[in-house]
């Protein structure tokens, strides 16, 4: 890796990888935004946001945008999280000065047209309507609403239908205004750049960007509970999770790995267990998601209503037992996973460039891999341990149900039967 970054004079941080092996760049602006920063009645506008940078700006119509970048055989896309929102371009060398003016263009000067604001607010709302068609998604809502009740972290990227149709150019360029700010955004790229040149077209694109930070974001409070949605279904998606671990945590990296362990893959415990022994269900996987304050252990499972009787049991004893019998072999496999990923996302260009921009804007640097992989193998089979007893036993559990659910088990039954092995333990 060949990474450099500066600071530019508005606060805005780029931050280079050089692959000389590549003739093409991948490059982007990450955004410290995204739909935890709105208020209630904002919920949706970050995503609207995104979607309208690309409608028009002072100099270029919608369709001028992606008739330049195609001209050069390019790609020019963007996407919306909990945290963040990014703005790419995927294009040759030689044509980065176009999408740099591209990024900078849509960034600064979008004019948010009131008929391509009506069209694109129709198009979200179809959106949110194929989200409601499927019963995955509304389990994944109803998950995140239900760890974070009320809470701008636990409410849906899209927003509502409500909404969306409410927000007006103003508030548009109002929270472009607001969170749109130099010390949070990150101009990263990866491939075949030049440093230098890069920075000099930043300076020279990105002139209108206050140096002021945005305001910080309300801190979250995992809270958990149980939301059911009866429903004629074939299948009945099942989400449990546990308040999980924020990126800088000192056990983040041994909550990764004992995802992987428990459903992180098909040599995992819960597919193992569950899958090729029981038959209970097609696919089960667990998870982990990390934001910078706070986490969500999660665990993921469809199966018929047939079966829930004899699934969630399982799960919870499979869940109480990591804390005892997790072995050195399954906490190895789990690291080479991990750190397998990670290094085939250094192949990808446009996954770097995301990597080195998610790190500057979480904890200010770069971490190499060498740092990566020095704290992935410190952590220990009895650090998995201790992290499984302090998510599972004695916490509040969350647990969301679409389907044919009538019959799952509660939020009681579930706690008492992730304590029982702890318990027997603690009177031998």
């Amino acid at each position: 890796m060949q990474v450099r970054t500066t600071n530019l004079a508005n606060g805005m941080t780029v931050v280079t990888d050089q692959m000389p092996h590549l003739k093409t760049v991948a490059l982007g602006v990450w955004v410290r935004t995204g739909s935890r920063a709105e208020t209630p009645d904002q919920n949706g506008i970050t995503h609207l946001l995104e979607h309208m940078a690309f409608k028009g700006t002072l100099s270029r119509t919608a369709r001028e945008i992606a008739e330049q970048i195609e001209a050069v055989g390019g790609e020019l896309n963007a996407s919306t999280s909990i945290e963040h929102t990014n703005y790419y371009a995927r294009i040759l060398a030689e044509d980065l000065p176009l999408a740099v003016d591209l990024l900078a263009d849509i960034l600064q000067n979008s004019t948010f047209d009131d008929e391509e604001l009506r069209r694109e607010q129709h198009v979200i709302l179809q959106e949110i309507g194929a989200a409601l068609d499927s019963p995955e998604d509304q389990a994944f809502d109803l998950f995140q609403s239900t760890a974070w009740p009320d809470q701008a972290l636990g409410r849906p990227i899209l927003g509502t239908p409500e909404t969306v149709q409410g927000f007006s150019r103003e508030a548009l360029d109002a929270y472009l205004g607001d969170r749109y700010r130099g010390p949070d955004m990150v101009l990263a790229a990866a491939g075949a750049v030049d440093h230098d040149e890069l920075v000099r077209l930043a300076e020279e694109k990105f002139t209108k960007i206050s140096s002021e930070a945005a305001a910080s974001e309300t801190p979250a409070s995992y809270r958990g509970g149980e939301q059911r949605l009866v429903k004629d279904l074939m299948e009945a998606q099942i989400l449990m999770g546990f308040e999980g671990r924020p990126y800088k945590s000192k056990d983040y990296y041994a909550i990764q790995i004992l995802a992987s362990v428990l459903g992180g893959g098909m040599s995992s415990r819960l597919f193992q267990e569950i899958r090729e022994k029981r038959g209970l269900c097609y696919a089960i996987y667990s998870f982990h998601w990390a934001f910078s304050d706070t986490g969500l252990f999660g665990l993921h499972a469809a199966t018929s209503e047939d079966d829930i009787a004899a699934l969630m049991p399982v799960i919870l004893d499979e869940l109480a037992a990591a804390s005892e019998t997790i072995t050195d072999e399954e906490v190895a496999r789990a690291r080479a996973q991990i750190r397998a990923g990670l290094m085939m996302a250094l192949e990808s260009p446009a996954a770097r460039a995301g990597q080195i921009a998610r790190q500057m804007l979480i904890h200010n640097r770069v971490i190499s891999m060498e740092e990566v992989t020095e704290k992935i193998e410190a952590v220990t089979t009895e650090d998995i341990r201790r992290v499984a007893r302090e998510t599972f036993v004695g916490t509040q559990p969350t647990l969301t149900t679409v389907g044919p659910v009538g019959n799952v088990m509660g939020l009681a039954e579930m706690t008492e039967r992730l304590a029982g092995p702890a318990l027997q333990a603690a009177s031998l």
